[in-house]
């Protein structure tokens, strides 16, 4: 029981990442102020162990997981833009007893119709509107809007400055490329990635890489 007055002590995570999505992450963590960051892991320079990133520590990489998980350090959210890596790692995580945090910037705008899984960053300006479903691990980067019923499944990465209209779906891992936008109706399957500024008027199908105006199949995405 907490004493009169007495202010909450901030759960522990661990952000894994250490570059800009990281920052914007950390950024949003704290905004909300519900937890507090242990640190970061980095697998991508292990050089950079024990130095200093956005106020806290690297403390490693991937080796990092078991020794957090003895020190009962077991919050966790990932901090990097890759999506087939995202997906790939929740499953290890998990496994090793992790639970996966979310961060929903507090100047985003959500519908209370939405449902959003577990360690999805919503960023700065995004509006996602009435009845959306948003998986788990999502990216819905800054000022990214997401109108009526769409569904975007897990690991996928909608960057800055989509337009997306109702009645979207785009598939697991997933990259929705920088200012693109996507007509009603429209799906994109998974592992796909849509070129920056691309219109999308026509489904895209899995593992394709698809650009222009309006986007056209370029080539696999394997």
């Amino acid at each position: 029981m907490l004493l009169s007055g007495a202010i909450p002590m901030k759960k522990n995570v661990v952000i894994w990442g250490a570059s800009g999505h990281a920052k914007v992450v950390a950024e949003i963590i704290d905004l909300n102020g519900e937890f507090e960051i242990y640190g970061f892991l980095d697998d991508i320079n292990p050089t950079l162990k024990n130095t200093g990133f956005y106020g806290s520590r690297i403390l490693g990489g991937q080796e990092q997981l078991d020794i957090l998980i003895k020190n009962n350090i077991s919050r966790l959210i990932f901090g990097f833009g890759n999506c087939a890596a995202r997906l790939a790692l929740a499953d290890l995580v998990l496994s090793k007893g992790f639970s996966l945090i979310s961060a929903i910037h507090p100047r985003s705008i959500i519908s209370r119709t939405v449902s959003i899984g577990i360690g999805t960053v919503i960023a700065a300006g995004a509006i996602v509107t009435s009845g959306s479903t948003i998986g788990a691990n999502v990216i819905i980067n800054t000022a990214a809007t997401i109108d009526h019923d769409c569904i975007i499944e897990g690991g996928a990465h909608i960057c800055p400055g989509v337009n997306m209209a109702g009645n979207v779906h785009v598939g697991s891992g997933s990259w929705i490329g920088i200012g693109s936008v996507i007509k009603e109706n429209v799906r994109i399957g998974r592992n796909s990635f849509i070129g920056a500024g691309s219109v999308v008027i026509h489904d895209i199908p899995d593992n394709t890489v698809a650009y222009g105006n309006p986007a056209t199949i370029i080539r696999g995405n394997t």
